[in-house]
């Protein structure tokens, strides 16, 4: 029997990406994407609908049976917002999802949370790792991923629940910290910000979409998971493969981290005065910190990766026609 799935927060770029997936296996008689924004682009077979998850979710919105819900909605540039607008979205957000689940009687829920759960960190961290989320944001979505297990709880036997850490996830349409490295390294104005060795723990979306579709297959009804890569990936690596893929100017350069502090500084003040921009000191800390994270569940389970960095890269600029990485 066909599928129907729904996705809340459907409309983002995992979502996007996601709804083509589901779309494409012919496994689903229904993809029903749900959100407050227009879709990245839109897909054949997927029904778009505006709805707006801090609100309830009335059971009625819905005719005939939900076979799984994804759970993608959520505030999540950081910094970016306000601390409380991460809770309000991000926590009460997974409440509704989660009351809409219970009185639908869906059982099967996938919950995008964060690696921002563990907090930045030099050492390899894995899902044993202890939880030291740091901003709003990973606080927010550590709650959330509570909120999911207690709906799981109530019911271990017959509800599902897979929650996922995606690292940095980048590809077609992400319009993130990819997009602004390539865009930076096409004018030949990008420098290392305070140093090269910065582990960033990274995916590609395509094997991220086919690691959630992995993981619900696994027989345990309570599964976490990291995603990224395997291989410890640095600052220099990312933009060694960038510089490869894209034909762009290597970057042997750093600039010292109290200069950046500094023009994070300067642009913050600009900011103020109402010349926006997203370039602040919170923003260069970020840059500077590492987030080594291991896949050790995904891994074990045997997901086999359809891609590395370099071939991804590869697939990303493939599929663009607006630039070397849309």
């Amino acid at each position: 029997m066909q599928k129907h799935a729904l996705i809340f927060g459907g409309a983002g770029f995992i979502g996007s990406h996601l709804s083509q997936s589901l779309v494409e296996s012919g496994e689903y008689a229904r993809v029903i994407c749900i959100d407050i924004q227009p879709p990245r682009w839109r897909t054949e077979g997927v029904e778009y609908r505006e709805m707006d998850v801090r609100k309830p979710i009335s059971v009625d919105a819905f005719e005939g049976e939900i076979s799984e819900i994804y759970n993608f909605a959520a505030v999540h540039t950081t910094p970016g917002h306000e601390d409380w607008e991460y809770y309000w979205t991000n926590v009460l957000g997974a409440t509704h999802v989660c009351d809409f689940a219970r009185a639908k009687g869906v059982n099967k829920v996938v919950f995008t949370s964060s690696i921002a759960v563990y907090g930045p960190s030099e050492e390899m961290l894995d899902e044993n790792s202890e939880l030291r989320p740091e901003s709003a944001y990973g606080k927010s979505k550590f709650c959330a991923e509570q909120i999911h297990h207690q709906w799981q709880h109530e019911a271990p036997d017959t509800r599902k629940l897979v929650i996922v850490r995606p690292a940095v996830i980048y590809g077609y349409k992400e319009y993130g910290n990819f997009t602004r490295m390539s865009k930076m390294l096409s004018k030949g104005r990008f420098a290392f910000p305070g140093r090269k060795d910065t582990i960033k723990s990274c995916g590609y979306v395509k094997d991220l979409v086919r690691s959630m579709a992995f993981m619900i297959g696994q027989d345990s009804n309570s599964i976490t998971y990291n995603f990224a890569y395997p291989d410890r990936y640095s600052a220099e690596d990312i933009t060694k493969a960038f510089v490869e893929v894209g034909g762009y100017k290597d970057v042997t350069y750093t600039l010292p981290l109290p200069m950046m502090l500094a023009v994070g500084l300067g642009f913050e003040i600009l900011n103020a005065v109402g010349f926006t921009t997203s370039i602040n000191r919170a923003r260069v800390m970020k840059l500077n910190k590492s987030t080594n994270i291991i896949p050790k569940v995904l891994v074990d389970s045997g997901f086999s990766y359809q891609f590395d960095l370099k071939s991804s890269l590869q697939d990303w600029t493939s599929s663009s026609t607006e630039s070397d990485f849309d």
